[in-house]
């Protein structure tokens, strides 16, 4: 049971989700004590960006091919002894050493998954066994997913009881948002120009980029003005330049984008496109949100139902530019329309779907589960009963 007199203390463990684990942390600290453990090599610089109320632990997370991992999982071990959480939060189940340490952890395990399935091209969560994401799912005693569709999809695959599988939703991404009011960032384009259209993240095909660049070259010379921006990794827009309209209409930054330089992209749109084919829900979505910008998004995943239920923007079917290309066609020419949508999107990120809102709907899941399993472990490896199945062979 939660320690008497205390408040809730909860250890949360990821080794990558910067602005996840950045925005989970300070959303959940005004409501119970967080102590986060993360790689030192990806978020020392991120140190300043947490609130107060936030136990940063940066510690030397060694990546998966090193022959350091044994000695780091007895360290861990001994930081979760030490610690002695009511509750640890995964908060991403693309791990592999951490498997082997799991079941010894007395507390309570809750993991979230953000992707029930691996998304088509994306090649960085696919270099992991898909046993070793499947068995952390499974080691845990209660997943965490972002949307009432994927709830039922995770407690499939994953062989998890329902009521062990909690739908809270991804909060809002503020911190680029903050950062532009701290450093004085101002939008550097001029109204009256172009309609500035905004593909942002990580660039694989599940994102829809060729779907993008079909709508684009469907609007044609006779459509608006637009000028389509691509920043990201991932895969080269200029691979797709002859099925490009205008090449000249496009900006493409093919790279790693710095902080500053993502929230001069976000204040410089006029809308953000989430085109994808294939998807659970986006963390672009909640940054466009925090910025209030509108989307035009496919019904894939929970993207369409979070738009629609919110009325942050457009949706259209996947895998039709043509749809895609009238509604881009619509948001261009209807200045009013756009700006009723991002009103909408910066009210949603502000308010239900802000971090500390959102993170107090985590602390009485956190409560909920330790409440149930009366401070026992609820991750058994050996119980079938709640789908824990061996799977470290397959």
């Amino acid at each position: 049971m939660p320690k008497a007199h205390a408040p809730m203390k909860t250890l949360m463990l990821v080794s990558e989700l910067e602005d996840y684990a950045v925005t989970v942390a300070n959303g959940v600290a005004p409501h119970a004590n967080v102590v986060l453990a993360v790689p030192r090599r990806r978020y020392a610089a991120l140190a300043g960006e947490f609130s107060p109320g936030v136990d940063l632990r940066l510690i030397d997370w060694p990546r998966h091919s090193s022959p350091h991992n044994p000695r780091f999982l007895f360290e861990l071990s001994r930081l979760v002894a030490r610690e002695k959480p009511d509750i640890i939060h995964m908060l991403s189940n693309t791990v592999l050493w951490l498997n082997v340490a799991m079941p010894f952890w007395k507390a309570p395990i809750l993991t979230t998954v953000h992707d029930v399935e691996v998304h088509p091209g994306d090649t960085e969560t696919a270099i992991l066994p898909e046993w070793a994401t499947r068995l952390a799912a499974r080691q845990s005693g209660d997943l965490l997913v972002h949307g009432a569709r994927l709830r039922a999809l995770a407690a499939r695959r994953f062989t998890k009881p329902l009521d062990r599988v909690h739908v809270v939703p991804h909060p809002a991404i503020v911190r680029y948002a903050d950062l532009a009011g701290r450093k004085g960032i101002e939008r550097r384009r001029a109204s009256g120009g172009p309609f500035s259209l905004l593909l942002f993240g990580r660039i694989f095909a599940y994102k829809g980029l060729s779907q993008l660049i079909r709508s684009e070259a469907l609007i044609g010379t006779g459509g608006p003005d637009l000028r389509v921006v691509i920043a990201g990794r991932g895969d080269d827009a200029w691979a797709h330049r002859d099925l490009m309209g205008d090449p000249s209409r496009y900006e493409i930054r093919n790279e790693f984008i710095p902080d500053g330089d993502v929230a001069r992209l976000f204040l410089d749109a006029d809308a953000v496109a989430l085109p994808y084919v294939e998807g659970s829900q986006s963390g672009v979505l909640n940054l466009a949100a925090a910025f209030g910008k509108p989307v035009i998004a496919t019904d894939v995943g929970e993207l369409g139902a979070t738009v629609s239920a919110h009325g942050l923007g457009l949706v259209v079917p996947s895998g039709d530019p043509a749809r895609f290309a009238a509604a881009v066609t619509t948001l261009a020419t209807r200045p009013d329309l756009a700006a009723r949508l991002g009103a909408n999107a910066l009210a949603w990120a502000q308010g239900p779907n802000s971090p500390t809102a959102v993170g107090a709907t985590t602390a009485s899941l956190y409560r909920e589960i330790v409440a149930r399993t009366g401070g026992e472990v609820a991750h058994s490896r050996l119980d079938p009963s709640r789908g824990q199945a061996q799977e470290a062979g397959r």
